[in-house]
Parts: C-alpha cells; sequence; structure tokens
C-alpha cells in the first residue's frame, strides 16, 4: 500500500527552524515527484516547495523562497523540508505528496496519487 508518513512538527518561537520529513513506503519513491503543501486553519492548501524525480529540481512558493530547502535521499525513501527564520504566516498542517511525474508541482492537483496525514507547524511567541 502506497503511503507518506510525515513528522518534525511542532511549536517554534519567530524566527527559528524545523525540519520536516516525508517518508515513503509501498513504492520507490525515486520515480515520483514530491510536493509539500501548507493548510491554515480555514483556507485551502497552498504549495510551499518541491522536487523532481527526473533531475532533483526543485521550485518553492515565493512567500517561503530563500527561507526553505528541500531535498531527498531516495536510498532512505524520504524527503525533507529544512524550514529557517519561520514567521508566524507559516503556521499551519504540512502535507507531503507525490505525484508519477518526472517534473514536480506546487500546485496541489489531481496530479498527486499519494498524501501524507500531516503535521502541525505552529509559529508563535
Amino acid at each position: 500500500q502506497l503511503q507518506l508518513v510525515e513528522s518534525g512538527g511542532g511549536l517554534v518561537q519567530p524566527g527559528g527552524s524545523l525540519r520536516l520529513s516525508c517518508a515513503a513506503s509501498g513504492f520507490p519513491l525515486n520515480i515520483y515527484s514530491i510536493g509539500w503543501f501548507r493548510q491554515a486553519p480555514g483556507k485551502g492548501r497552498v504549495g510551499v516547495s518541491c522536487i523532481s524525480s527526473k533531475d532533483g529540481s526543485t521550485d518553492y512558493g515565493r512567500s517561503v523562497k530563500g527561507r526553505f530547502t528541500i531535498s531527498r535521499d531516495n536510498a532512505k525513501a524520504t524527503v525533507y523540508l529544512q524550514m529557517n527564520n519561520l514567521k508566524p504566516e507559516d503556521t499551519g498542517v504540512y502535507f507531503c505528496a507525490a505525484e508519477n511525474r518526472l517534473q514536480c508541482t506546487i500546485v496541489p492537483g489531481p496530479s498527486f496519487d499519494v498524501w501524507g496525514q500531516g503535521t502541525q507547524v505552529t509559529v508563535s511567541s
């Protein structure tokens, strides 16, 4: 069964850092592009970052560019999201999702085959 499990969320003060992990099981992660999405209370899912299966190329949402870094370790079947200089507006549930495409996208749509259950990130003083 295809499955993604996120971890690493928590409560952090503004300016702090967190590293989220997205662990895959039941399918070969290396042939899937992976996206990270955030959902704030009462709002829809917004694309944060993604990494392509083809060449490891990445994309970032405008609000996180320069602060967040996505990476993947296919041997460990895990994708990471390093989040630095966190801001209160980064608060939300973070989901990772897999799509069987060579080039990734940060648009949350039907191309994504598998979604994780999410991990809560709260940025507050």
